[in-house]
């Protein structure tokens, strides 16, 4: 699942500046960094290389996110999601507040070695807050089957 950019039926939206980081792959919603709960399995494909770091999982769209025309303070949007899992079906939840927001740390100046590696710790190292995820997106019904017009994926 690619966390940027937002699928908010053709509005333009600019990353916030959690999105430029490279390791912090949580989900992006347009209220900020989210977890993702769904009720149950997803089965994945067999793997094509065994590099791959990282799964595609689906596609996430917010359908009634559109600021231009609600403005930036309505919430309504959060109360429908869609995630497309694969071509044939769709999962239906909603943007949900977290009871005890949580921080995403990261150590301050992170320095990465040749291959992307991270380099031993140094003793007295710092760590900062990258971000503080408030919200979580509530996949609790089994998926429905949808058509193959899911655009890309």
């Amino acid at each position: 699942m690619k966390p940027w950019p937002v699928q908010t039926r053709g509005v333009k939206t600019k990353p916030p500046p959690y999105a430029r980081i490279p390791w912090l792959t949580l989900l992006h919603t347009p209220s900020g960094l989210a977890l993702l709960e769904i009720q149950g399995t997803i089965h994945f494909p067999p793997p094509t290389s065994a590099s791959t770091t990282s799964t595609r999982v689906g596609k996430l769209v917010f359908p009634g996110y559109n600021p231009l025309l609600n403005g930036e303070e309505d919430t309504k949007w959060m109360k429908r999601v869609y995630l497309y899992v694969g071509e044939n079906q769709r999962m239906v939840g909603e943007v949900k507040k977290l009871g005890k927001p949580f921080a995403v740390i990261g150590r301050k100046g992170e320095e990465r070695g040749e291959e992307g590696m991270e380099v031993d710790a140094v003793e007295g190292e710092e760590l900062e807050i990258v971000e503080v995820v408030k919200y979580k997106v509530v996949f609790s019904g089994r998926p429905e089957p949808v058509g193959g017009g899911t655009e890309e994926m």
